[in-house]
């Protein structure tokens, strides 16, 4: 089993607008430089994804994979599993979103699991998790900052 990597970052937005963000796949190709393609596969009936597509090009990591999504009612979490990859054997995520303040600032937490098919040293799999991680809340982070 894989071990977990966290990481936060504090976005200047309240929860909603960040949640907003997280939940359009589709327009992550727009702004996560790692993902070329997303396809909606199912939706719930709210409207979010429920199983999504991605294709990856993180340069010397190339995936096409399928996580299914689990979307909290109070709008403050969001957890996935690998459904299907080409790559990994598994990957657990979670975004949990913790208002700060008078609500227009909230800490993002970002928590990642992810098992390659191929064996992978420990300390290079989470230097690997780190990265990924850091970019991601970064990329997250301007996307909603700059959505204002």
């Amino acid at each position: 089993m894989a071990e977990e990597s966290t990481q936060s970052i504090v976005v200047d937005a309240p929860p909603e607008r960040i949640m907003a963000v997280i939940a359009d796949l589709e327009a992550y190709p727009e702004w996560a430089k790692a993902v070329q393609q997303t396809e909606i596969l199912e939706t719930g009936d709210d409207g979010k994804p429920q199983q999504v597509r991605f294709t990856l090009d993180a340069g010397p990591v190339k995936d096409v994979y399928t996580l299914s999504y689990d979307w909290a009612c109070d709008g403050l979490s969001v957890s996935w599993q690998l459904v299907k990859g080409q790559m990994q054997r598994s990957q657990n995520g979670q975004y949990v979103l913790r208002p700060l303040g008078g609500g227009e600032r909230t800490e993002v937490t970002y928590t990642l699991s992810v098992e390659l098919m191929l064996p992978m040293i420990g300390l290079l799999r989470r230097k690997a998790e780190k990265m990924i991680m850091d970019t991601a809340l970064k990329e997250l982070k301007r996307r909603v900052e700059g959505e204002r």
